[in-house]
Protein backbone atom coordinates (compact mmCIF):
# COMPACT_ATOMS: atom_id res chain seq x y z
CA UNK A 1 0.00 0.00 0.00
CA UNK A 2 1.11 3.32 -0.77
CA UNK A 3 2.83 4.80 2.25
CA UNK A 4 1.22 8.10 1.50
CA UNK A 5 -2.09 6.50 1.45
CA UNK A 6 -1.21 5.10 5.26
CA UNK A 7 -0.41 8.48 6.24
CA UNK A 8 -3.65 10.29 5.04
CA UNK A 9 -5.45 7.07 6.97
CA UNK A 10 -3.80 7.33 10.05
CA UNK A 11 -4.82 11.19 9.83
CA UNK A 12 -8.07 10.57 9.20
CA UNK A 13 -8.47 8.78 12.24
CA UNK A 14 -6.72 10.28 14.69
CA UNK A 15 -8.98 13.67 13.34
CA UNK A 16 -12.20 12.28 13.59
CA UNK A 17 -11.29 10.51 16.97
CA UNK A 18 -10.17 14.05 17.79
CA UNK A 19 -13.96 15.24 16.60
CA UNK A 20 -15.87 12.66 18.41
CA UNK A 21 -13.88 12.52 21.64
CA UNK A 22 -15.71 16.19 22.89
CA UNK A 23 -19.14 14.86 21.21
CA UNK A 24 -18.78 11.91 24.08
CA UNK A 25 -18.75 13.70 26.88
CA UNK A 26 -21.83 16.10 25.34
CA UNK A 27 -23.98 12.71 24.98
CA UNK A 28 -23.24 11.10 28.13
CA UNK A 29 -24.68 9.73 30.02
CA UNK A 30 -26.69 7.58 26.98
CA UNK A 31 -28.08 5.42 29.39
CA UNK A 32 -28.69 3.98 32.67
CA UNK A 33 -25.50 4.42 34.87
CA UNK A 34 -24.21 1.93 37.50
CA UNK A 35 -22.04 2.82 40.06
CA UNK A 36 -20.57 -0.27 41.64
CA UNK A 37 -20.21 -0.81 44.94
CA UNK A 38 -17.86 -3.98 45.33
CA UNK A 39 -19.15 -4.68 49.48
CA UNK A 40 -22.47 -5.49 51.04
CA UNK A 41 -25.66 -2.69 51.28
CA UNK A 42 -25.57 -0.54 54.44
CA UNK A 43 -22.18 -0.51 54.55
CA UNK A 44 -19.97 2.55 53.99
CA UNK A 45 -19.30 2.40 50.36
CA UNK A 46 -22.35 1.35 50.12
CA UNK A 47 -23.81 4.90 51.57
CA UNK A 48 -21.39 7.24 50.07
CA UNK A 49 -22.11 5.35 46.64
CA UNK A 50 -25.85 5.86 47.48
CA UNK A 51 -25.39 9.39 47.91
CA UNK A 52 -23.47 10.30 44.83
CA UNK A 53 -25.60 8.40 42.69
CA UNK A 54 -28.26 10.73 43.75
CA UNK A 55 -26.45 13.83 43.35
CA UNK A 56 -24.98 12.91 39.32
CA UNK A 57 -28.66 11.86 38.80
CA UNK A 58 -30.10 15.51 39.67
CA UNK A 59 -27.29 17.32 37.88
CA UNK A 60 -26.84 15.58 34.79
CA UNK A 61 -30.69 14.19 34.33
CA UNK A 62 -29.32 10.94 34.07
CA UNK A 63 -30.30 7.86 35.94
CA UNK A 64 -27.86 6.23 38.30
CA UNK A 65 -28.32 3.22 40.51
CA UNK A 66 -25.84 1.27 42.81
CA UNK A 67 -25.05 -1.86 42.34
CA UNK A 68 -23.99 -4.13 45.51
CA UNK A 69 -21.60 -6.86 44.01
CA UNK A 70 -19.73 -8.09 47.15
CA UNK A 71 -17.22 -10.20 47.85
CA UNK A 72 -13.36 -11.37 48.23
CA UNK A 73 -12.97 -7.95 50.09
CA UNK A 74 -14.26 -5.94 46.69
CA UNK A 75 -12.15 -7.87 44.28
CA UNK A 76 -15.69 -9.57 42.78
CA UNK A 77 -17.09 -5.55 42.20
CA UNK A 78 -13.83 -4.04 41.07
CA UNK A 79 -13.20 -7.44 38.79
CA UNK A 80 -16.23 -6.43 37.16
CA UNK A 81 -15.87 -2.89 36.47
CA UNK A 82 -12.67 -3.39 35.01
CA UNK A 83 -13.43 -5.57 32.50
CA UNK A 84 -17.25 -3.52 31.27
CA UNK A 85 -17.11 -1.03 28.17
CA UNK A 86 -14.97 1.69 28.83
CA UNK A 87 -17.81 4.19 28.09
CA UNK A 88 -18.84 6.13 31.40
CA UNK A 89 -22.27 3.57 32.43
CA UNK A 90 -20.07 1.50 34.49
CA UNK A 91 -18.32 2.97 37.17
CA UNK A 92 -16.35 1.86 40.26
CA UNK A 93 -16.72 3.35 44.35
CA UNK A 94 -14.36 1.31 46.52
CA UNK A 95 -12.64 1.55 49.61
CA UNK A 96 -9.27 1.39 50.85
CA UNK A 97 -9.51 -2.42 50.46
CA UNK A 98 -8.53 -1.46 47.02
CA UNK A 99 -4.82 -0.79 47.59
CA UNK A 100 -4.64 -3.76 49.96
CA UNK A 101 -5.33 -6.70 47.79
CA UNK A 102 -2.61 -6.35 45.08
CA UNK A 103 -0.21 -7.31 48.17
CA UNK A 104 -2.71 -9.48 50.40
CA UNK A 105 -4.34 -11.89 48.00
CA UNK A 106 -2.19 -14.03 45.50
CA UNK A 107 -4.57 -13.64 42.60
CA UNK A 108 -5.84 -10.78 41.98
CA UNK A 109 -7.67 -11.14 38.48
CA UNK A 110 -6.88 -6.86 37.61
CA UNK A 111 -4.43 -4.69 37.87
CA UNK A 112 -5.00 -1.64 40.60
CA UNK A 113 -3.33 1.11 38.50
CA UNK A 114 -3.41 0.35 35.19
CA UNK A 115 -6.70 -1.27 34.30
CA UNK A 116 -9.47 1.53 35.67
CA UNK A 117 -9.37 5.18 34.70
CA UNK A 118 -9.22 7.68 38.34
CA UNK A 119 -11.65 9.89 38.41
CA UNK A 120 -11.29 11.41 41.98
CA UNK A 121 -11.17 10.32 45.77
CA UNK A 122 -14.29 11.15 47.56
CA UNK A 123 -13.91 11.03 51.33
CA UNK A 124 -11.44 10.94 53.68
CA UNK A 125 -12.01 9.12 57.48
CA UNK A 126 -10.45 7.46 60.42
CA UNK A 127 -10.73 4.69 62.51
CA UNK A 128 -10.78 4.33 66.66
CA UNK A 129 -8.96 1.72 68.21
CA UNK A 130 -10.86 1.61 71.68
CA UNK A 131 -10.74 -1.26 74.59
CA UNK A 132 -13.41 -3.17 76.86
CA UNK A 133 -13.20 -1.02 80.26
CA UNK A 134 -11.71 -3.94 82.40
CA UNK A 135 -8.55 -3.69 80.49
CA UNK A 136 -5.69 -1.90 82.25
CA UNK A 137 -4.91 0.50 79.85
CA UNK A 138 -5.90 4.30 79.22
CA UNK A 139 -3.60 5.09 76.79
CA UNK A 140 -1.85 3.76 73.92
CA UNK A 141 1.59 4.56 75.75
CA UNK A 142 0.18 2.05 78.62
CA UNK A 143 -1.61 -0.32 76.05
CA UNK A 144 1.80 -0.72 74.13
CA UNK A 145 3.90 -1.39 77.48
CA UNK A 146 0.80 -3.88 78.71
CA UNK A 147 1.38 -5.58 75.25
CA UNK A 148 5.23 -5.73 75.63
CA UNK A 149 4.98 -7.60 79.21
CA UNK A 150 2.46 -9.95 77.58
CA UNK A 151 3.79 -10.87 74.39
CA UNK A 152 0.97 -13.05 72.32
CA UNK A 153 -1.92 -12.39 74.80
CA UNK A 154 -3.56 -9.61 74.29
CA UNK A 155 -6.07 -9.47 71.12
CA UNK A 156 -8.08 -7.53 69.06
CA UNK A 157 -10.85 -7.40 67.07
CA UNK A 158 -11.57 -6.10 62.99
CA UNK A 159 -14.58 -6.38 60.62
CA UNK A 160 -12.45 -9.51 58.81
CA UNK A 161 -8.87 -10.63 57.45
CA UNK A 162 -7.54 -8.53 54.99
CA UNK A 163 -9.31 -5.68 55.56
CA UNK A 164 -8.29 -2.25 56.51
CA UNK A 165 -8.81 -2.42 60.36
CA UNK A 166 -6.85 -5.56 60.86
CA UNK A 167 -4.25 -3.82 58.65
CA UNK A 168 -4.30 -1.18 61.11
CA UNK A 169 -3.77 -3.20 64.23
CA UNK A 170 -0.76 -5.24 62.23
CA UNK A 171 0.68 -1.41 61.26
CA UNK A 172 0.80 -0.44 65.32
CA UNK A 173 2.30 -3.87 66.09
CA UNK A 174 4.96 -3.46 63.39
CA UNK A 175 5.76 0.37 64.37
CA UNK A 176 5.47 0.19 68.34
CA UNK A 177 7.42 -3.51 68.41
CA UNK A 178 4.72 -5.52 70.06
CA UNK A 179 2.88 -8.73 69.71
CA UNK A 180 -0.95 -9.22 69.62
CA UNK A 181 -3.52 -11.31 67.81
CA UNK A 182 -6.06 -10.47 65.13
CA UNK A 183 -9.54 -11.57 65.99
CA UNK A 184 -11.60 -11.26 62.89
CA UNK A 185 -15.27 -11.44 62.71
CA UNK A 186 -17.61 -10.91 59.85
CA UNK A 187 -18.36 -7.19 59.69
CA UNK A 188 -17.16 -4.69 61.67
CA UNK A 189 -20.73 -4.68 64.17
CA UNK A 190 -19.43 -8.03 65.42
CA UNK A 191 -16.19 -6.69 65.82
CA UNK A 192 -17.74 -3.68 68.14
CA UNK A 193 -20.01 -5.66 70.11
CA UNK A 194 -16.91 -8.71 71.08
CA UNK A 195 -14.92 -5.49 72.49
CA UNK A 196 -18.14 -4.49 74.15
CA UNK A 197 -18.54 -8.01 76.17
CA UNK A 198 -15.38 -8.37 76.85
CA UNK A 199 -14.62 -11.16 74.26
CA UNK A 200 -11.97 -9.66 73.08
CA UNK A 201 -9.30 -6.88 74.80
CA UNK A 202 -9.17 -4.04 71.80
CA UNK A 203 -11.25 -3.46 68.66
CA UNK A 204 -10.31 -1.34 65.79
CA UNK A 205 -13.82 0.59 63.88
CA UNK A 206 -14.86 3.40 62.20
CA UNK A 207 -15.18 6.28 64.47
CA UNK A 208 -18.74 6.50 63.69
CA UNK A 209 -19.25 2.70 64.70
CA UNK A 210 -17.92 3.22 67.61
CA UNK A 211 -18.24 6.88 69.30
CA UNK A 212 -22.33 6.00 70.30
CA UNK A 213 -20.45 3.00 72.51
CA UNK A 214 -17.75 5.20 74.11
CA UNK A 215 -19.46 8.03 74.92
CA UNK A 216 -21.95 5.73 77.03
CA UNK A 217 -18.82 4.26 78.66
CA UNK A 218 -19.33 0.68 76.73
CA UNK A 219 -15.37 0.76 75.53
CA UNK A 220 -12.52 3.10 76.33
CA UNK A 221 -11.48 5.15 73.68
CA UNK A 222 -7.88 5.17 73.43
CA UNK A 223 -6.59 7.16 70.11
CA UNK A 224 -8.02 7.67 66.00
CA UNK A 225 -5.81 6.56 63.27
CA UNK A 226 -5.98 10.06 61.16
CA UNK A 227 -4.01 13.44 61.13
CA UNK A 228 -6.62 15.04 63.55
CA UNK A 229 -8.87 14.35 66.29
CA UNK A 230 -12.03 13.21 65.73
CA UNK A 231 -15.06 16.54 66.51
CA UNK A 232 -17.18 13.92 68.13
CA UNK A 233 -14.31 12.78 70.79
CA UNK A 234 -12.38 16.13 70.91
CA UNK A 235 -10.38 14.62 73.99
CA UNK A 236 -9.25 11.48 72.25
CA UNK A 237 -5.48 12.05 70.81
CA UNK A 238 -4.17 10.88 67.38
CA UNK A 239 -2.48 7.35 67.48
CA UNK A 240 0.82 9.91 66.65
CA UNK A 241 -0.32 12.32 69.78
CA UNK A 242 -0.53 9.37 71.99
CA UNK A 243 3.23 7.78 71.29
CA UNK A 244 3.54 6.39 68.41
CA UNK A 245 4.59 9.62 65.68
CA UNK A 246 4.52 8.39 62.02
CA UNK A 247 1.09 5.99 62.22
CA UNK A 248 -1.46 6.84 59.97
CA UNK A 249 -4.51 5.09 58.95
CA UNK A 250 -7.17 6.77 56.48
CA UNK A 251 -10.46 5.61 55.59
CA UNK A 252 -11.47 6.46 52.01
CA UNK A 253 -13.69 5.90 49.16
CA UNK A 254 -12.79 6.21 45.33
CA UNK A 255 -14.50 6.41 42.38
CA UNK A 256 -13.13 5.17 39.01
CA UNK A 257 -13.73 3.65 35.74
CA UNK A 258 -12.68 0.84 33.57
CA UNK A 259 -9.14 2.12 31.88
CA UNK A 260 -9.93 3.51 28.01
CA UNK A 261 -13.03 5.61 29.10
CA UNK A 262 -12.76 8.90 26.80
CA UNK A 263 -11.13 11.25 28.74
CA UNK A 264 -13.88 14.09 28.71
CA UNK A 265 -15.85 11.52 29.92
CA UNK A 266 -13.58 11.53 32.84
CA UNK A 267 -13.19 15.03 33.42
CA UNK A 268 -17.21 15.36 33.26
CA UNK A 269 -17.43 12.78 35.91
CA UNK A 270 -14.77 14.47 37.89
CA UNK A 271 -16.80 17.88 37.63
CA UNK A 272 -19.89 16.57 38.65
CA UNK A 273 -18.14 14.37 41.40
CA UNK A 274 -16.63 17.49 42.61
CA UNK A 275 -20.19 19.55 42.63
CA UNK A 276 -21.67 16.84 44.15
CA UNK A 277 -19.87 16.70 46.97
CA UNK A 278 -18.93 20.43 47.67
CA UNK A 279 -23.29 20.78 47.92
CA UNK A 280 -24.07 21.69 51.43
CA UNK A 281 -26.62 18.80 52.02
CA UNK A 282 -24.03 16.04 51.04
CA UNK A 283 -21.11 17.55 53.11
CA UNK A 284 -23.34 17.61 55.75
CA UNK A 285 -24.21 13.85 55.41
CA UNK A 286 -21.04 13.15 55.14
CA UNK A 287 -19.84 14.43 58.25
CA UNK A 288 -22.09 12.42 60.32
CA UNK A 289 -21.17 9.29 58.88
CA UNK A 290 -17.56 10.76 60.14
CA UNK A 291 -16.24 11.42 56.33
CA UNK A 292 -14.55 14.80 54.79
CA UNK A 293 -15.44 15.12 51.08
CA UNK A 294 -12.30 15.24 49.04
CA UNK A 295 -11.82 16.17 45.80
CA UNK A 296 -8.90 15.13 44.09
CA UNK A 297 -7.54 15.32 40.59
CA UNK A 298 -7.40 11.90 38.44
CA UNK A 299 -3.56 12.25 39.07
CA UNK A 300 -3.39 13.19 42.35
CA UNK A 301 -5.72 10.30 43.44
CA UNK A 302 -3.67 7.74 41.18
CA UNK A 303 -0.81 8.93 43.12
CA UNK A 304 -2.40 8.58 46.12
CA UNK A 305 -3.54 5.09 45.80
CA UNK A 306 -0.15 4.56 44.34
CA UNK A 307 1.35 5.62 47.95
CA UNK A 308 -1.25 3.57 49.82
CA UNK A 309 -0.62 0.02 47.54
CA UNK A 310 3.44 0.32 48.92
CA UNK A 311 2.57 1.64 52.67
CA UNK A 312 0.04 -1.66 52.69
CA UNK A 313 2.21 -4.13 50.90
CA UNK A 314 5.33 -2.96 53.21
CA UNK A 315 2.64 -4.05 56.35
CA UNK A 316 1.82 -7.33 55.05
CA UNK A 317 4.94 -8.02 53.98
CA UNK A 318 6.59 -7.80 57.29
CA UNK A 319 3.49 -9.36 58.92
CA UNK A 320 3.51 -12.32 56.57
CA UNK A 321 0.01 -12.34 55.58
CA UNK A 322 -1.26 -13.67 52.30
CA UNK A 323 -4.55 -14.72 50.97
CA UNK A 324 -4.90 -17.74 48.68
Amino acid sequence: MDSSLVARRFLAIVIAAWICAPAAAQTWPARPVRIVAPFPPGGGTDTVGRLLAQKLAGQTGGSFVVENRPGAAGVLGAEFVARSAPDGHTLLISAPEMSINPSMRSKVPYDALKDFAFISQLTAGQFMLACHPSVPARTVKQLIALAKSRPGQLNYSSSGTGGINHLAGELLQSMAGFRWVHVPFKGAGPAIVAAISGEVDFVFAATTGLVGHAKAGKVRPLAVTGRKRFGELPGVPTMAEGGVPGYEVAGWYGFYAPAGTPADIVRRLHAEAKRGLNSPDVKEKLVKTGNEPVVSTPGEFAAFVRAEIAKWAKVVKQANLRID
